[in-house]
């Protein structure tokens, strides 16, 4: 969905109310309809209205494409069943003997795509420290296409320069992706440092309340979007209209949500920190933290409601996740509820014994909008 009605001089927080929400048309709804329906009427044999079949294309979801197209300051947008399907779609953009560098802490579920999907078929793969140049001009290689950035990264929350990242790899002729689900729109515009295109998880915080799983590519450019368009359709990774209603419904409260989040951090991170059995916090909001700078320089309005801490030992960090009430145990991340889970032997369980594996005593916090008074205290009692 093109995103040229973005109105572009309103502020992001309007724009996700408005852009490509205008009332219905038939009866002047102020919620987008959810159009359940697997196919259109047309008006002649070969003209359809816009769509002929909803694989290609449904009004909910278009709602929700120009939305967040908008808030990201693309000029395209295109929305599937799951974050994993707008990678996969995206990835089908590559050719045998491709090549995609990703960073050494990527989210496992990518790093499982491409080793254990893609790379059979001749898409190759490495990881390095995108945080260091030297080792990107390293790294990238004559056949790199893609340079894959999380930042802030999932789960150790290392922050990644975009710009520097996207003039070394333009300068090698590579696309830069960034997956901006836990920052989102709200706090870090890609595009506008350069990237080629954002990918989410729209599961997480754009939809926001724990009750679809959705993904999304934003992109500026205009083959692409194309081409992703044609792939839309052709391999059918699409999200119905109830997913699609959903997540436009939780556009609506992105930006007042994440200022909760953001906040509720950092008042948490500033607790572990001062904690004498925590050994280490990994918040880009703490000073100490090694891409503090970075964060401050291209986010805005706060840096995540995402808290990581090492609790010492592996079984240290089972048993805390296992004693707090309010933090509930699961997986997942950017809802209302605040959860808890140890990455090792849950989210991250993909990439044991490979470079990725992400320590044993990592705990990994989703601050939700609770009260964060009972959220320190709930932390407390399980830390003991």
């Amino acid at each position: 969905m093109s995103g040229d009605d973005a109105r572009p001089e309103l502020h992001p927080d309007t724009l996700a109310i408005h852009a490509g929400q205008d009332p219905d048309a038939l009866y002047g709804s102020v919620n987008v309809p959810i159009y359940q329906t697997s196919t259109y009427a047309q008006d002649a044999v070969g003209r359809p209205k816009r769509w002929d079949y909803a694989r290609g294309g449904n009004p909910t979801r278009a709602a929700f494409e120009t939305a967040l197209a908008s808030l990201e300051g693309g000029a395209w947008c295109r929305a599937f069943a799951s974050g994993l399907g707008a990678e996969t779609t995206l990835l089908l953009t590559l050719r045998p003997g491709d090549h995609v560098l990703l960073g050494d802490d990527v989210y496992g579920g990518t790093y499982r795509l491409l080793a254990k999907v893609f790379e059979p078929w001749g898409i190759a793969h490495t990881t390095c420290d995108l945080s260091e140049p030297g080792a990107i001009r390293e790294a990238i290689r004559d056949e790199t296409r893609v340079v894959w950035i999380e930042t802030p990264s999932n789960p150790l929350l290392k922050v990644v320069d975009v710009s520097a990242v996207t003039a070394i790899a333009h300068d090698a002729g590579a696309r830069v992706v960034v997956d901006n689900t836990f920052a989102t729109p709200a706090l870090q515009r890609p595009l506008a440092l350069g990237a080629d295109v954002v990918v989410h998880s729209v599961t997480k915080y754009l939809g926001g309340h724990s009750d679809l799983i959705g993904g999304a590519l934003v992109t500026d450019d205009e083959e692409l979007g194309e081409g992703l368009a044609f792939l839309v359709n052709a391999v059918g990774a699409v999200p119905g209209p109830m997913d699609s209603y959903l997540a436009l419904r939780g556009l609506k409260t992105l930006g007042v949500r994440m200022q909760r989040h953001c906040d509720s951090a950092m008042h948490l991170a500033t607790f572990l920190a001062g904690h004498q059995r925590v050994s280490e916090v990994r918040y880009p909001g703490l000073e100490a933290h090694p891409g503090h700078d970075v964060a401050a320089r291209q986010m805005h309005g706060g840096f995540g409601g995402m808290v990581s801490f090492r609790a010492g030992s592996a079984e240290r960090a089972i048993a805390i996740a296992e004693r707090t009430e309010l933090f509930f145990l699961a997986e997942s991340l950017g809802g209302v509820e605040s959860l808890i889970e140890v990455p090792g032997p849950m989210t991250h369980a993909s990439v044991a014994g490979s470079p990725l594996e992400v320590p044993d005593d990592l705990v990994r916090l989703s601050v939700g909008l609770e009260d964060v008074r009972d959220l320190e205290a709930d932390l407390a009692r399980a830390l003991g």
